[in-house]
């Protein structure tokens, strides 16, 4: 019995929870420090309902579509050959600028949690961070489910012992800050960072493949998951608001070295490595697979491309976090969103749904698009 509750709850919970979580919310403690608590709590209610929306619909799609699939397949199999390769650019360059950006974090992580007792630079402990997470890659994804579930589980533990630790420092006027001055400028602030927060399209076929003779639990799994996992980015803001107010940083958690000991800002940095790192396994796995399924590549020029590409791109000195992951959730995945939603209308989706969540996606691109160049 217990071990059906893994293999038909916990561990595909685990892949496509665990596979949200990633870089993206470290960003959002400070994004609701310029943007106000309650204008973050405002896009937490309308983004979460809208990403549990747009994922019961394409997981419809997933049940109705033959497996073995990724998102380009599922394009190209509903709306035709141009589509497909349209969704394939824009997968391909969001999932590359997302693996991208957690190996600058998660290699900065471990450098300031690990080389204040151990030495050495950051370029070694990025090698090691991505050592250890394109070997996982390289494996299946029974794998990665054990893996991610016992990460999460960890991640989970060291965030009640940072609360735990953070008590004495915590204050309710640094979550509602008395001298908080709201900029319209930053009202769309939230929009792109969430949604590339809470965006989980591609861990679902993965989620479904894990469901074989058990399609049913899908969806469930699937509002469990998304809900679980904003709660969690919740308690997250609190816990740093109210910890650093004002001086919280875009990461967060490397703010915390001001108030805290080496040790615990040292365990806060490990759990911000750790969540890097299962979500840099997950996208990793979902572009590898993209690229095996839909491009028909060798499994290992799959990886070597999944996995080396980001690395190089480092080391050639891309360095980027808020701007990129802004723009790949504001617009890459709003173009997922709304090829989902055509999809979804070529399946006898209704028109009250889709026009007004297209405009939505549509406006979401606009302004990220406005935002960028300005």
């Amino acid at each position: 019995m217990v071990k059906g509750l893994f293999k038909n709850y916990i561990y595909p919970i685990a892949v496509f929870g665990g596979g949200m979580i990633g870089v993206g919310f470290l960003s959002l403690p400070y994004i609701a420090s310029k943007a106000g608590i309650w204008v973050m709590l405002t896009y937490f209610l309308v983004i979460t309902a809208l990403v549990v929306t747009i994922d019961l619909i394409f997981a419809e799609i997933s049940l109705k579509t033959p497996d073995f699939k990724r998102f380009p397949g599922f394009v190209g199999h509903y709306l035709g050959r141009y589509a497909q390769t349209f969704a394939m650019l824009s997968t391909i360059f969001a999932l590359l600028g997302v693996l991208l950006v957690y190996l600058i974090v998660g290699g900065n992580f471990l450098t300031s949690a690990l080389s204040p007792f151990l030495g050495g630079n950051i370029l070694a402990y990025t090698i090691i961070y991505f050592l250890i997470a394109s070997s996982v890659v390289y494996f299946d994804i029974k794998v990665i489910a054990k893996v991610e579930f016992w990460v999460l589980i960890l991640l989970v533990f060291l965030l009640f012992f940072i609360l735990l630790q953070g008590i004495p420092q915590f204050k309710m006027s640094h979550i509602f800050f008395s001298n908080f001055k709201f900029q319209i400028s930053n009202l769309f602030l939230p929009y792109g960072a969430l949604l590339f927060s809470l965006w989980g399209i591609g861990l679902i076929p993965q989620a479904e493949e894990m469901l074989l003779g058990r399609k049913h639990n899908l969806k469930k799994i699937i509002i469990f998951s998304t809900i679980s996992v904003s709660a969690f980015y919740l308690l997250f803001i609190f816990l740093i608001l109210g910890i650093s107010g004002t001086a919280t940083t875009q990461t967060a958690i490397d703010g915390l070295a001001n108030f805290f000991g080496r040790g615990v800002v040292a365990v806060a940095l490990l759990a911000g490595t750790l969540a890097t790192l299962t979500a840099f396994i997950a996208q990793g796995t979902i572009l590898k697979k993209v690229l095996a399924y839909d491009l028909k590549i060798k499994h290992w020029q799959a990886f070597i491309m999944t996995c080396f590409t980001p690395l190089i791109l480092l080391l050639l000195g891309l360095k980027a976090f808020l701007p990129i992951i802004s723009f790949v959730g504001g617009v890459l995945l709003g173009i997922d969103g709304i090829l989902i939603l055509l999809m979804y209308k070529k399946i006898g989706g209704k028109n009250i749904i889709v026009y007004p969540l297209s405009l939505v996606f549509l406006f979401g691109i606009i302004y990220e698009i406005f935002y960028s160049i300005k």
